[in-house]
């Protein structure tokens, strides 16, 4: 092989390089649909706050009832516009709620609180949770038709099955 060959002077195309204008427009355009569409939701923080909201009140549902379950007492879910709260029943045979739960996290007692611009819509009423689980409404009576709490801003509404008290979204 001749030494030329591994010296040979590149191709005056292969030293050019960069962008043409038509890659640079269209991705001048793609950053703008970005922008539009994008930065609006990620600089609002609202829907995540309204999220965040909605999961913590569903494990808290979730939380009382497996107290119950586990304690065989009745525990009390009470709601105001930005808050849930839990109380349990001092004894097993006592059907009221007087004592303040001590939550998941150690609170007592056990409370979620809204984030801002995050509330129930509309405001729930009481649930209770008898010594099986099992769902009752502030009288004390089973529930027979499932609910649903609906938290403002978030999508999916927190739903109570009716028999099993089976807490989910």
């Amino acid at each position: 092989m001749k030494r030329e060959a591994f010296f040979k002077k590149p191709s005056r195309f292969a030293l050019q390089s960069g962008f043409t204008l038509i890659e640079l427009i269209m991705v001048i355009v793609l950053l703008g649909v970005l922008a539009v569409f994008a930065a609006p939701r990620i600089f609002d923080s609202g829907d995540f706050k309204a999220r965040g909201f909605h999961d913590a009140s569903l494990s808290l549902l979730r939380y009382a009832q497996k107290t119950a379950i586990a304690q065989r007492r009745t525990v009390c879910v009470t709601f105001t516009s930005d808050n849930a709260s839990l109380r349990i029943a001092s004894t097993p045979s006592v059907p009221a709620c007087d004592t303040d739960l001590v939550g998941p996290r150690g609170n007592t007692p056990g409370t979620v609180t809204n984030k801002p611009s995050a509330t129930y819509d509309p405001i729930p009423t009481e649930v209770r949770f008898d010594g099986l689980g099992q769902p009752l409404d502030s009288t004390g009576a089973a529930i027979t038709v499932e609910r649903t709490i609906q938290v403002k801003n978030a999508t999916p509404r927190i739903t109570l099955e009716a028999a099993t008290g089976y807490v989910h979204d």
